[in-house]
């Protein structure tokens, strides 16, 4: 009876996911009937006159997404290995809950907190990374003058950088999660068999969890770059809309397919609406394919086995 119970489970969440997919595909029909693969290469968004694509969108939330992805790692790593293998074990509870509790913080929070707080405590290190990393294309900001102390730093705000900040305090939590749960399961045996070799604390990390957990680090990233994909209202409120591919993650401007719904539903006109939802959909298969693959990957990872030192 469980096993029947667990299976219609599984087979409801997939009929709801098929659901809301073919929902999508129906009501963006239209949309991409008149556009067809233009729509994955058109940069600009005017669908009232059968000019739109989701180029440009799409290049922000890959941008914003990757910038988060780079930051939250380290991050979610580092408070994983710590609550695992370092703090005393009468603390780890308190430290579970609390990174538990980020990942119940409302985005708008977030969101507010990065507009009004962090966005103008970053504007010195976006203006520093400008200024010695320039030369790299990411890190070109047009119109900065790195050498002119009065320049306006106005160029500097509302930018991926400072989106990708917040978005990776968002997702660190769940990577962390994930990669907690499998250094946990790191066989008993194997660090002690560590010890006695004469290992110190980060020296057995080194040898036995972090090969132990690789899979879950890499299930944790994609299971918050999925999160990052789909982040609506944080980015929507920090970041300046352009409808151009900018790939200047430093520079005034950028935008994500989700900010982009959230702009533009509630003035848009039937066609429009339909547009909006292929932007939808084109959304809903990226984050679908990778929480599938981060799924897969932690499927495969060795949580559970048992050592035999």
């Amino acid at each position: 009876m469980f096993r029947y119970q667990l299976t219609a489970s599984g087979v409801v969440v997939l009929a709801i996911m098929a659901g809301v997919g073919l929902f999508l595909l129906l009501r963006a029909g239209q949309a991409l009937r008149a556009t067809g693969f233009s729509f994955l290469t058109t940069a600009q968004w005017q669908p009232d006159v059968h000019h739109f694509g989701i180029a440009a969108v799409l290049t922000g939330t890959l941008l914003i997404a990757g910038v988060a992805v780079t930051l939250s790692v380290p991050l979610a790593v580092g408070t994983a290995l710590f609550i695992s293998d370092v703090a005393p074990r009468g603390l780890r509870r308190t430290l579970v809950t609390m990174v538990d509790l980020m990942a119940a913080v409302p985005s708008v929070v977030y969101g507010l907190w990065g507009l009004f707080f962090l966005q103008q405590h970053v504007i010195g290190l976006s203006r520093w990374l400008s200024s010695w990393l320039g030369w790299i294309p990411l890190f070109t900001v047009d119109g900065a003058q790195p050498g002119e102390p009065l320049a306006s730093d106005s160029v500097y705000t509302a930018s991926t950088f400072v989106a990708g900040i917040v978005v990776a305090l968002m997702v660190a939590p769940i990577q962390c999660s994930v990669m907690r749960e499998v250094f946990a399961q790191a066989p008993a045996g194997e660090r002690e068999g560590a010890y006695a070799l004469g290992a110190t604390r980060w020296g057995m990390i080194r040898a036995v969890v972090l090969p132990y957990g690789k899979a879950g680090i890499i299930g944790g990233t994609m299971l918050g770059l999925g999160r990052a994909l789909g982040e609506t209202i944080a980015v929507y409120l920090i970041i300046s809309p352009v409808f151009t591919i900018q790939p200047h993650i430093l520079q005034t401007g950028s935008n994500s397919v989700s900010s982009l719904i959230a702009l533009h539903y509630g003035d848009a006109s039937t066609f429009g609406m339909s547009a909006l939802m292929a932007a939808g959909l084109a959304l809903f298969l990226l984050t679908l394919a990778v929480n599938f693959t981060a799924s897969s990957v932690v499927a495969r990872s060795r949580s559970g086995a048992q050592s035999e030192a």
